[in-house]
């Protein structure tokens, strides 16, 4: 039978990004393409006594709930973010989402219609790029440098587009890992004050800060350096890439309109998250069996290792003239290839030999970036991460041969 299914949905259908995801799952396979934390570093323990704890405490918990999520977890962020980021937001215009790609999906569908612009830092997150064409709006890359998007050109196409919304992601932007400076972070909110340009801030990686560089205090959000707190920025992210992705908890917290228009479309996708894993996961929060500064501190110890090694790997002669930066945090090693060597290509290369990672085409809007690859190295462990360059370094031979 011949089904006929919507226009908007041929982008996902189509999509590159669905082939590499498909690639990773196969089981013989070392993948090194996707965005997943480290398995071994998940506090089960700590999570096996709060689902007890909790299902034992009150069967409510197995209850439907509000639909902006659970009350006591919404106030335990706001306090949160007042001691750790200096960000003042009240309980009431945070709005707890299935996921970080879930706050971006509502957020498009309120804000957005089809052919309406916005702006995307260049290269930007896979995720945020198919959600983005879903809803057929048009998108236009915004220049940057290793301090950020650059403020100038961020101006011109304010003027030249007047776009709706504008994605960034200032701590460790995925793929390229990229910290904006201070001084960064300040030009571009003056650029955008007295417009209507409503920034949405992804900080779904600004925990990942690793010891021993600038970044281990966390610079402030552009949320938080805001004049009016909460005016022009939508603060977005989640708790999967720091405690555990199944938990499928994020926020969505910024403009009191934006936010309860979000509530309304999120109604609409599923009435609201599990009330279940909100007061599990506030309970984890709280208890004496779990400490959060601790659990990230272990993280990023563990994950600059992985960076290191993944570095000296990088060093070796199947990588020369390839370049890259070593980011101060976040899960990615953002790699231009040598010779001009397309990541697509090589990507079949390496899958043949049973490894993958994404090429640099998936993060850029017009599919540019052909010459970059993005490695994950901290879903690998050691030994699997050091195989699974191996052989991409394997790859890379064959193709520099025969060249």
């Amino acid at each position: 039978m011949q089904y006929s299914f919507a226009s908007r949905t041929h982008s996902l259908l189509t999509s590159p990004l669905r082939s590499v995801q498909k690639l990773a799952k196969r089981d013989s396979l070392i993948s090194l393409a996707e965005e997943l934390p480290a398995e071994e570093l998940f506090p089960v323990s700590a999570l096996a006594e709060a689902a007890g704890s909790v299902l034992s405490a009150d069967p409510r918990s197995l209850q439907y709930g509000e639909a902006e999520g659970y009350g006591p977890l919404r106030q335990w962020l706001s306090e949160s973010w007042s001691r750790r980021k200096g960000l003042h937001m009240e309980p009431d215009r945070i709005l707890l989402t299935t996921g970080t790609q879930q706050a971006m999906d509502l957020l498009v569908r309120s804000c957005t219609n089809p052919e309406d612009t916005v702006l995307v830092e260049n290269p930007t997150s896979p995720g945020l790029l198919q959600v983005l064409r879903l809803h057929g709006v048009r998108m236009i890359p915004v220049p940057g440098d290793h301090d950020g998007v650059l403020p100038k050109q961020l101006a011109e196409l304010l003027l030249k587009h007047q776009p709706k919304l504008f994605f960034a992601a200032p701590n460790f932007n995925n793929p390229t890992g990229a910290l904006w400076s201070l001084e960064r972070r300040l030009e571009v909110l003056k650029v955008i004050a007295g417009t209507s340009l409503l920034v949405v801030e992804d900080d779904s990686l600004g925990e990942l800060c690793f010891p021993g560089s600038p970044a281990a205090q966390p610079l402030p959000p552009l949320a938080a350096l805001e004049e009016r707190q909460g005016e022009q920025v939508l603060y977005v992210g989640s708790f999967s890439k720091t405690v555990a992705p199944a938990l499928r908890t994020g926020w969505a917290a910024g403009p009191s309109e934006v936010i309860s228009m979000m509530t309304a479309v999120k109604l609409m996708a599923d009435w609201q998250s599990s009330m279940l894993i909100h007061r599990m996961l506030h309970h984890l929060l709280l208890s004496r069996h779990f400490h959060l500064e601790e659990h990230l501190s272990a993280l990023n110890r563990e994950y600059v290792t992985r960076l290191k090694l993944m570095d000296q790997l990088l060093r070796r002669s199947a990588w020369s003239g390839a370049s890259y930066e070593l980011p101060k945090g976040g899960m990615f090693l953002w790699v231009r290839l040598p010779g001009g060597l397309s990541g697509d290509v090589l990507l079949k290369a390496a899958a043949l030999k049973g490894v993958s990672f994404l090429p640099g085409s998936m993060c850029s809007p017009d599919g540019e970036n052909h010459d970059y690859i993005r490695l994950n190295f901290t879903h690998p462990g050691r030994d699997e991460l050091m195989l699974g360059m191996n052989l991409i370094s394997e790859a890379l031979r064959e193709f520099t041969a025969r060249s």
